[in-house]
């Protein structure tokens, strides 16, 4: 399986550590679990979501996102099975370490950014490896949903995320709550706030 547009060298760099580790415990705590655990309770997530929502039922592990990214889903059940059989052949095709650097490179980050380097470079000024766990946390906040955590437009409601995702990094054993808690009260300084 040849992923239009993915460069293969660029899977072969290490992952922006704080960016992956925020990304991995808000998207998907399980990512790096044997993937069939992953991808079962993904899909069971998924599957609850959609009988109790009726629409686009979320709930989608890393992998599926990709795939999504990849390939375009329909919406409802159909569209989350085939995201998961997707998902399944993602999984026994790459490493977990090069999937996730795809779905950095393939997710919205909002205002026109589309992967991790567009991102770090058009709201923080830098690459991705070199952001620091404010930064990164507010990043791995975004693909949920770009428009309304928007920090340039909707600050305080990125900040809100940028919360959810510390926490989940101090749940998930990455940070601590001290390390957590002056990670948020961190300036931003991001290159184009608005009024927000």
């Amino acid at each position: 399986m040849i992923l239009a547009g993915h460069d293969a060298r660029a899977s072969r760099l290490p992952l922006p550590a704080k960016l992956a580790a925020a990304i991995v415990a808000v998207e998907d705590e399980h990512f790096y679990s044997n993937f069939l655990v992953d991808i079962v309770d993904g899909a069971g997530r998924a599957a609850l979501a959609a009988l109790h929502a009726g629409g686009d039922p979320g709930g989608s592990t890393i992998t599926q996102q990709l795939a999504e990214q990849l390939y375009g889903a329909g919406s409802g059940l159909g569209g989350t099975l085939q995201e998961i059989g997707l998902g399944v052949k993602l999984s026994l095709s790459y490493p977990s370490k090069q999937i996730l650097s795809m779905y950095l490179n393939a997710v919205y980050y909002g205002n026109g950014y589309w992967g991790d380097k567009a991102a770090a470079r058009g709201y923080f000024a830098t690459s991705p490896r070199t952001l620091d766990w404010a930064q990164a946390a507010m990043l791995a906040g975004l693909p949920q949903a770009p428009s309304a955590y928007d920090p340039e437009a909707h600050f305080a409601l990125a900040k809100q995320r940028q919360h959810h995702v510390l926490d989940q990094l101090v749940v998930n054993h990455i940070l601590t709550s001290s390390q957590a808690r002056a990670a948020y009260r961190e300036p931003l300084d991001l290159r184009n706030r608005g009024a927000g």
